[in-house]
């Protein structure tokens, strides 16, 4: 009875080291993805000056309006505002400027024009019921350009931090508590 006891206990003890192990295996290869993908992202982003926007202007460009130009057929958002002293263009998140820089919002819906129409006039009544707000602004001098919204902001690179550091740390409390246990089982049975 002794004996079946001890290979029960052996084999649950090496299946949660295994389980810890791969916890931890699991969160390395996690750190290592985000290191080469979205700090880079972070460390790149210019858009570090949080300030307060007035709103100047927004208007509703249509693919009538963008005729000639080369740009993707839906309506989009074009907001200026005034920003840290100076006139600039409101753009939505980093991807938005660099999807298109003649739109500030881009919809989410672009296969079906009605709701991508609405989804934009319901953005720009937002911004005119709300004519002050924060935006994100570059200490470059030249730049005439603000975010709304910052996509790799330090809330993003810590949101995506949280799971892996939640997984390394369960792993490692889950190796150490095994651990713990064999190492007290060798001292009870030297008793």
């Amino acid at each position: 009875m002794v004996k079946k006891l001890v290979m029960a206990q052996k084999r649950g003890e090496t299946r949660a080291l295994c389980l810890g192990v791969a916890m931890v295996v699991c969160a390395v290869i996690t750190y290592y993805i985000l290191v080469t993908t979205v700090l880079p992202l972070y460390q790149k982003s210019i858009w570090t000056e949080e300030s307060m926007c007035h709103l100047i202007e927004t208007n509703i460009r249509d693919q009538e309006e963008l005729k000639g130009k080369k740009v993707p057929q839906y309506p989009c958002l074009w907001v200026n505002v005034s920003a840290a002293g100076r006139w600039a263009v409101l753009y939505h998140t980093e991807d938005t400027l660099d999807q298109n820089q003649q739109c500030s919002y881009i919809p989410n819906s672009l296969d079906n024009y009605p709701t991508a129409r609405a989804d934009v006039e319901k953005v720009r009544a937002k911004f005119q019921a709300k004519q002050v707000f924060y935006c994100f602004s570059t200490t470059l001098v030249n730049e005439t350009s603000v975010l709304y919204q910052r996509l790799y902001g330090p809330q993003a690179l810590l949101f995506s931090l949280f799971w892996p550091t939640f997984l390394l740390t369960g792993g490692l409390l889950i190796i150490a508590m095994v651990k713990s246990n064999q190492y007290l089982s060798i001292l009870a049975a030297q008793k």
